[in-house]
């Protein structure tokens, strides 16, 4: 199969899902399942049929992910429940790869500072706006999500990097649109940066396999 023909059909259909009407919800929920699907095809091409158990985790990430896509669209909680599950998976095979050197430990600096930042505004909406009880699960899945950023961060790889900043930039999108206040063009942010993310730690594997299989 050409190496063009998944990247190709995740963007088309991507671009679909936004165009897709909201009603009826289920064909919408379908419609954004389907390029998390071809990520997960395409996740499971970039690496051996047997892979070490860094590549396995990433792939169970992009597997809670998945769920978190569907669940979201019918429970907030749920949804934040299952990306939460699979940030955990991410951070474990992000960090069986990791090569620590003191550069990439400062990255904790700006991830940390970012996070306080938006975690203040988010907070800070969610008490005011009567949604005290979002409080502790909004809180554990930014630290969970900041941690995924900064393992990302020690692999060293560019491609997790970026998916890892994409990732953040897609649920600090998200909300801040929900809780804090409207963003123009939140849907199309949202679901760009997110798909962007998810495809480009699918595309790490590869490289991430080649880093393990030196470890070992």
């Amino acid at each position: 199969m050409k190496s063009w023909f998944f990247p190709v059909l995740i963007a088309l259909m991507a671009a679909l899902y936004l165009v897709i009407p909201s009603d009826p919800l289920p064909v919408k929920v379908i419609f954004k399942l389907i390029p998390m699907i071809l990520i997960m095809f395409y996740a499971r091409g970039q690496v051996a049929s047997k892979s070490a158990g860094a590549i396995r985790f990433i792939l169970i990430g992009l597997v809670f992910c998945t769920l978190g896509d569907a669940f979201i669209a019918v429970s907030f909680v749920a949804g934040l429940g299952a990306f939460l599950v699979g940030h955990v998976f991410y951070c474990l095979g992000f960090f069986k790869v990791s090569r620590i050197n003191k550069w990439r430990l400062a990255a904790i600096i700006p991830i940390a500072l970012y996070s306080f930042t938006i975690g203040s505004g988010l907070i800070s909406a969610l008490r005011t706006g009567g949604e005290g009880g979002l409080v502790i699960p909004v809180i554990a899945y930014m630290v969970i999500i900041s941690l995924m950023a900064f393992s990302a961060m020690m692999t060293g790889n560019r491609w997790a990097i970026s998916g890892s900043i994409l990732f953040v930039l897609s649920d600090s999108i998200l909300s801040w649109n929900m809780f804090v206040a409207a963003v123009p063009y939140s849907d199309v942010l949202i679901m760009s940066t997110y798909y962007s993310a998810q495809f480009l730690i699918a595309s790490s594997l590869a490289h991430l396999q080649q880093i393990k299989e030196r470890i070992v």
